[in-house]
């Protein structure tokens, strides 16, 4: 099976010159720093991210997408990829939430048109919008009806990441004369939208997730970005790589999860002492089962890592060719991240719970907090299931058949 092979060379830099990449890694680092000092005592309290969405805001995380011409940061998508892996290594709700508003606030750019996608970075740029919702299937769909110079927009999401704390959401609805879903844009303080933080998960619980219901808010032309349909003739394969671009986000989440885990644990191995329990006999850094372990969990996690590279790869090389993409192309390029994500996803689950017998009855302390790096990771597979990664992954292998477009639930 040759995966992901066609689409190659970087994607073009002209109109997208910003400070530079070393200059959003170290950034990215600075804030991960800033946010592991009290990790454990705003996880515990969960509260909604206002003061961590400040933060990525004062540190211009928000715009880093957007080009330098419209007032952003004008980076690439490898490069939101590590920032978003440096900050769920420090706090992985919040990694998840910074991958949501990545992807949603960069959609206009695959489903509207050039003048569209420029007006809507544009603006969220001058404004610091910070992006919450979703675009996947939900089995009571949001309608939208047209009205005169617009439409109307009724239903309730019933799980969207960032909507807690988000300036602007955008959702996915169907129309309600053809059917058709589409993706649309609505300011959070509009009338008619109600947000609800009713979603009480075990992990992930600084995502800001919550219900949204919207009660026949207006919605203007410009608003309705474009076509969600999966059919051939409407989705181009340019338009079909938001699926793959979105999952490559999740499985950066995941794999920052897993990387934040096992440092975390490898200083407590070395330091083997705290203020509170001068010592303790579990996990000692020469006890050769500790050592096996930690040696498992590294080639585990680095070896999805190495896969998460190659799908990184073939993500950006995919955006490089642009309208010449064609669909077999897509399904190489969906395929890779689909193996990417099944790899990180077990990378995570394993590192996060083997990871507590490492450290062993200590782990159980609430001061540690080491849980909440099982919790997180395992609330975040549990949205995205590895087996529907799996069997697409198989079905290719086996028959040709290319991927479904299925936008990520929890980018």
């Amino acid at each position: 099976m040759d995966v992901a092979t066609a689409p190659s060379g970087p994607a073009p830099e002209s109109d997208r010159s910003g400070p530079g990449r070393a200059h959003w890694l170290r950034v990215g680092r600075e804030t991960a720093d800033d946010l592991a000092t009290d990790a454990v005592a705003r996880e515990q309290a969960g509260k909604a991210p206002f003061d961590e969405v400040a933060r990525l805001r004062e540190a211009g995380l928000l715009t880093l997408l957007i080009p330098a011409e419209l007032g952003g940061g004008g980076a690439d998508w490898p490069t939101a990829y590590a920032v978003v892996r440096e900050i769920a290594a420090a706090d992985g709700a919040i990694g998840q939430l910074l991958g949501c508003h990545y992807f949603l606030s960069s959609s206009a750019r695959f489903f509207a048109g050039p003048a569209l996608a420029a007006q809507v970075e544009r603006q969220s740029a001058a404004e610091q919008w910070c992006w919450g919702g979703g675009y996947a299937h939900q089995e009571l769909p949001l309608t939208l009806v047209r009205k005169a110079g617009g439409y109307v927009l009724d239903g309730r999401q019933s799980y969207a990441t960032g909507i807690l704390v988000a300036d602007h959401l955008a959702v996915r609805a169907e129309l309600a004369d053809t059917g058709e879903p589409l993706a649309v844009v609505v300011h959070s303080a509009r009338h008619g939208v109600r947000i609800d933080g009713d979603v009480d998960t075990f992990g992930q619980r600084l995502a800001a997730g919550g219900s949204v219901e919207f009660d026949a808010v207006p919605v203007a032309s410009h608003d309705v970005l474009g076509s969600l349909s999966a059919d051939e003739d409407v989705l181009s394969p340019l338009a079909a790589l938001t699926s793959p671009v979105g999952r490559l986000l999740s499985v950066q989440v995941l794999l920052g999860i897993a990387e934040g885990v096992l440092a975390e644990a490898r200083e407590y191995s070395r330091v083997g002492h705290s203020p509170w329990h001068p010592a303790w006999p579990d996990g000692s850094p020469q006890d050769p089962q500790v050592l096996t372990v930690y040696g498992e969990l590294t080639v585990l996690t680095r070896s999805a890592s190495a896969l998460a590279d190659q799908a990184r790869e073939a993500v950006h090389g995919g955006l490089a060719r642009g309208e010449d993409l064609t669909y077999d192309e897509y399904a190489e390029i969906a395929v890779l991240v689909a193996m990417a994500e099944a790899a990180a996803s077990r990378a995570a689950q394993e590192s996060t719970s083997r990871a507590l017998d490492i450290i062993g009855s200590r782990s159980a302390s609430s001061r540690l907090g080491f849980d909440r790096f099982w919790r997180n990771a395992r609330t975040h597979t549990l949205y995205e299931p590895v087996a529907h990664r799996l069997r697409d992954v198989g079905d290719y292998f086996l028959n040709g058949a290319h991927p479904p477009f299925v936008l990520p639930v929890r980018p």
